[in-house]
């Protein structure tokens, strides 16, 4: 389920680089689920560009779930994409459910006629998991981890909603077929360790990565090189799983090491964003 965030990343590459050719390759049904683990305002950041890219470049219709309001688009999209249709714009609805029963509740009707109709929904976006998952409300169910059994049903909604939405897509809109998940998760692990050492042990986390087949980690780069830049913030972006095994033609090979792929995200000062492929 690297297309659309590949695609996101390739609009939105650094001027200055040789833009590669990259391919984009149509993910099977069963590899269509992302999960973007990281700092919560870039993630978020990530998910606007991913749901604008998608609607004004694939002509998706985007469903975006989110507990707090957007007021306005990041001011990365603003001036990179300053000339953004309202048809593109109309193609995304945001929907606000405030807790876990409530999104559980959307995520189960989005088959219904008001929400396929004339075309489905190609994409799914979830905006920071843990709110839903570790916020009031979303451990009520008893276990080792309180969020433990949330976090599965959850995926697994998410997951039948998406197979039930590509047989629509496909009945009525081939090309845009199969329907994507998208969705973000910041641990509560001490933020202070590596993001991928430190997502390793958390417990939600681990009920998530079986159910998305994709990773995409986001990790702030501290270093000495990436101050020197003269760049506000620089983030390394790591692409891993099932998902990237399978499109790269080693499924069957279960001794082989997901394959992953590596970007980086460079802010500027004044907020606008470009990724770079490593």
């Amino acid at each position: 389920m690297t297309d659309i965030l590949t695609l996101v990343f390739r609009t939105f590459m650094s001027q200055t680089e040789v833009k590669k050719e990259l391919t984009v390759t149509p993910p099977s049904p069963l590899t269509c689920s992302t999960l973007l683990v990281g700092d919560t305002s870039i993630s978020r950041s990530v998910l606007l560009m991913a749901a604008v890219t998608a609607a004004s470049e694939v002509g998706m219709r985007v469903m975006f779930f989110t507990q707090t309001q957007i007021q306005s688009l990041p001011v990365c999209l603003q001036k990179c994409v300053p000339c953004l249709s309202t048809e593109s714009l109309k193609k995304i609805k945001f929907s606000y459910p405030k807790t876990l029963e409530e999104l559980l509740q959307q995520v189960a009707s989005l088959h219904e006629s008001t929400n396929t109709s004339p075309t489905p929904p190609s994409l799914i976006i979830v905006d920071r998991l843990e709110g839903y998952l570790c916020g009031p409300g979303g451990g009520s169910h008893s276990g080792l981890h309180p969020g433990l059994s949330c976090a599965a049903h959850l995926s697994a909604l998410l997951c039948d909603s998406a197979a039930f939405l590509t047989q629509l897509l496909k009945q009525r809109c081939s090309s845009l077929a199969p329907c994507r998940v998208i969705a973000s998760f910041q641990s509560e692990v001490d933020s202070g360790q590596a993001g991928r050492e430190a997502s390793a042990m958390d417990p939600i986390l681990d009920v998530l990565n079986r159910y998305f087949q994709v990773r995409c980690t986001l990790d702030r780069d501290r270093s000495y090189e990436a101050a020197a830049a003269g760049l506000q913030e620089v983030w390394n972006i790591y692409l891993s799983g099932t998902g990237i095994t399978e499109a790269s033609g080693t499924k069957g090979c279960e001794d082989r090491p997901a394959l992953a792929q590596e970007w980086q995200l460079l802010i500027s000062p004044d907020g606008s964003m470009e990724f770079k492929l490593v």
